[in-house]
């Protein structure tokens, strides 16, 4: 008969999340993995399998929260513009909060594992994907309405925003100066005047 768990899973996960997206995948040993979750070595490997396989479940359940979020200011605006502003100051309010100056996790995976690792890189790219896909819907019905200017491919402007959002998460890691992703939102903005 099975044990039954005695841990909630997505609170590990969320633990790991924290660990992984602190300290890096390589900076992060099994025994700091088990001693943070909480849980037994034996049940960190029957419930999550090795590291790797712990490291694409924290980036998938990080991805389920976070890219949901961004979703929904995208989709929830009344505006094509409003949408693209929101997203953007949602970014720069998370970061900024980040005493620890964390980044993205999703950014950091893509500069320090997806190079080496098949897996990751599929994950990463199919959150790019999503992401993309979304701007490029709401810029689309910008275009639609005359809010944007239709003049610009709205797929070329979709992975310019996905740039900038990534560079902003860059950016956090080294400055809090909100003056500095003032002037990042402000110049994004008028691309789509």
């Amino acid at each position: 008969m099975a044990r039954t768990k005695d841990f909630d899973e997505e609170e590990v996960l969320g633990k790991a999340v924290c660990l992984f997206w602190h300290k890096g995948y390589n900076g992060t040993s099994m025994q700091e993995l088990v001693d943070t979750l909480g849980i037994s070595r034996s049940s960190l490997y029957d419930t999550y399998g090795d590291k790797h396989t712990l490291y694409v479940k924290a980036l998938q359940f990080y991805q389920s929260g976070s890219g949901g979020q961004m979703c929904n200011i995208i989709s929830n605006a009344e505006s094509a513009k409003e949408a693209i502003k929101k997203l953007l100051e949602f970014t720069t309010v998370n970061l900024l909060n980040d005493v620890q100056q964390k980044g993205c996790f999703m950014v950091n995976a893509e500069v320090e594992v997806a190079p080496h690792d098949v897996e990751v890189k599929a994950l990463i790219s199919q959150n790019n994907q999503l992401l993309e896909d979304t701007f490029c819907h709401a810029i689309k019905k910008g275009q639609d309405s005359g809010e944007i200017n239709g003049k610009q491919d709205a797929r070329a402007l979709a992975r310019f925003i996905m740039n900038v959002v990534k560079g902003m998460r860059v950016t956090a890691k080294s400055s809090t100066d909100k003056a500095i992703f003032d002037d990042i939102i402000n110049t994004t903005l008028t691309v789509f005047n």
